[in-house]
């Protein structure tokens, strides 16, 4: 069974800096695609960063390019979103998700910005 739990997020200033951290099992982490995605008061759900199986190749969207870092570490079957200079419009859930089978996404961490 497929599970994906994320961890990290609260509430941060403007400026800020979080890392959000997400630990499956139930699959080959290692040979699995992983990504962050996120549900703000704009957007019902978008891909916010992606990275390979291997860790070498990561792709983000334009509000995280620059910012922020998506790692993974495949011996602990973890994966990293670090997050800097967070600002207002980052609130909102933040999930993991495995491209594995249909996909799976985890519950999701909340990420509260505001000064």
């Amino acid at each position: 069974q497929v599970h994906l739990v994320e961890s990290g997020g609260g509430l941060a200033e403007p400026g800020d800096s979080l890392t959000l951290s997400c630990v499956a099992s139930g699959f080959t982490f290692s040979t699995t695609t992983m990504m962050w995605h996120r549900r703000t008061a704009q957007r019902e759900r978008e891909q916010i960063a992606l990275i390979s199986a291997d860790g070498g190749s990561t792709t983000y969207d334009h509000s995280a390019q620059g910012r922020w870092t998506i790692s993974r570490d495949n011996d602990k079957n973890t994966i990293y979103l670090q997050m800097n200079d967070l600002r207002p419009d980052d609130t909102g859930m933040y999930y993991c998700h495995a491209e594995y089978q249909l996909g799976f996404s985890g519950l999701g961490t909340q990420v509260t910005v505001s000064s």
